[in-house]
């Protein structure tokens, strides 16, 4: 049992998902996997329903996201940088780095990497940074952070119910590394696909009217 899980048990599983999950979506390094996983691995015995664990974390990840997005919106570019190379910063796991890679993540993928950032490690938690610097419509950033959230919590959901019927409680974690890891390595190769995908069918488009 680690200090997460703990937490989880003392104060209340579905507030307390909520709340770490906003921190995560936030700059706080709170893992997910350690959050979702152990809720969907009691509800398998019946205590939680899954259902609303799954709801509860993405519920908190859409506020987590919000307050970056509209941080972003209104202090701009200048000010994110400051936070993220100042003590408190550093004291979050951020950097400017990070913030400048999710801002190519961004721009690389568009609007639609506020859906597909969640399912990709450091990304998850900071896209909302440049959509809010971008002035993305709050409407569509609400939808595919929802959509993207949720897919990730559903995934990690299921490998907490799949972890009840072969692991004991006590080692829950070192299984959740282990299938975590394989987790987010098909996760990137699926996008990695589909990213080559669309852009061979975008190119292909492009070639097509030039001939038209």
């Amino acid at each position: 049992m680690n200090l997460i899980t703990n937490i989880l048990n003392s104060l209340g599983w579905y507030p307390t998902i909520f709340i770490l999950m906003l921190l995560e979506s936030t700059v706080v390094p709170v893992p997910s996997e350690f959050v979702v996983t152990p809720a969907a691995y009691h509800a398998a015995s019946g205590s939680l329903n899954v259902f609303l664990v799954i709801l509860f974390a993405t519920l908190g990840a859409d506020v987590g996201a919000s307050i970056n997005y509209f941080v972003a919106l209104y202090v701009g570019r200048p000010v994110i940088y400051k936070f993220a190379n100042s003590k408190w910063g550093k004291m979050c796991l951020l950097n400017q780095e990070k913030v400048e890679r999710s801002e190519k993540y961004f721009d690389d993928h568009g609007v639609a990497a506020t859906l597909t950032g969640r399912f990709v490690p450091v990304i998850r938690h900071l896209i909302s940074i440049p959509a809010g610097l971008a002035r993305m419509h709050y409407g569509k950033f609400i939808l595919f952070t929802t959509i993207g959230a949720g897919g990730w919590h559903s995934v990690l959901a299921l490998l907490g119910w799949h972890l009840h019927a072969i692991v004991p409680e006590d080692q829950l974690n070192d299984k959740i590394s282990e299938y975590a890891e394989h987790i987010k390595i098909v996760i990137l190769g699926l996008l990695l696909i589909a990213v080559i995908y669309f852009g061979i069918r975008a190119w292909m488009k492009k070639k097509s009217k030039k001939h038209a």
